[in-house]
């Protein structure tokens, strides 16, 4: 299936599914379509991500963040993302994105995702993304205060501060 149409299809579909709040989790259902193969006869590598798109939108569209976005003339962008292959995804497969808000720090807001066949996960890993104006980046406490948001950014786990870390640790190479 064509990605714009998965987009579409996407976005209509997040109109009629709950509104979400900051740090809820959501699930898309999707297939492997033959688009999606790379020689291997598996889903691409690269497809990975660009289905991880889809539930960005998703989550933006149900938390009220797209609309605000628009609202404002700010920009979703990600800014890195980290993603461990563990199974291939077959032709046809269904199989479900698991995906997550898990905390921001001034600039950056960490997602966590899963793809999933039945309860094998396929694939994991984490993102991190910033909203833009024209001034440049939001910081996230005005993001998170105009979504309605009051508390603090959850902890901040382990595995995202390693990953600060070795971000800043390959700046200075």
């Amino acid at each position: 299936m064509n990605l714009y149409l998965r987009l579409l299809v996407t976005l209509l579909r997040s109109l009629f599914k709950p509104s979400i709040r900051v740090g809820d989790s959501i699930e898309l259902s999707l297939r492997v379509w033959p688009n999606d193969l790379d020689i291997n006869g598996h889903m691409n590598n690269g497809r990975y991500l660009t289905v991880l798109d889809l539930a960005l939108i998703e989550y933006m569209a149900r938390a009220g963040m797209l609309k605000l976005a628009l609202k404002k003339g700010w920009r979703p962008v990600l800014g890195a993302s980290m993603l461990n292959y563990r199974k291939g995804l077959k032709p046809f497969a269904r199989y479900r994105l698991r995906f997550s808000l898990v905390c921001w720090d001034e600039r950056w807001s960490y997602m966590k995702f899963e793809f999933l066949c039945g309860e094998t996960v396929m694939a994991s890993g984490q993102s991190k993304g910033a909203i833009l104006s024209k001034k440049g980046v939001v910081a996230s406490n005005e993001l998170y205060q105009a979504l309605g948001h009051t508390g603090s950014t959850p902890e901040i786990p382990d595995s995202i501060r390693a990953w600060q870390e070795a971000e800043r640790l390959m700046t200075l190479a």
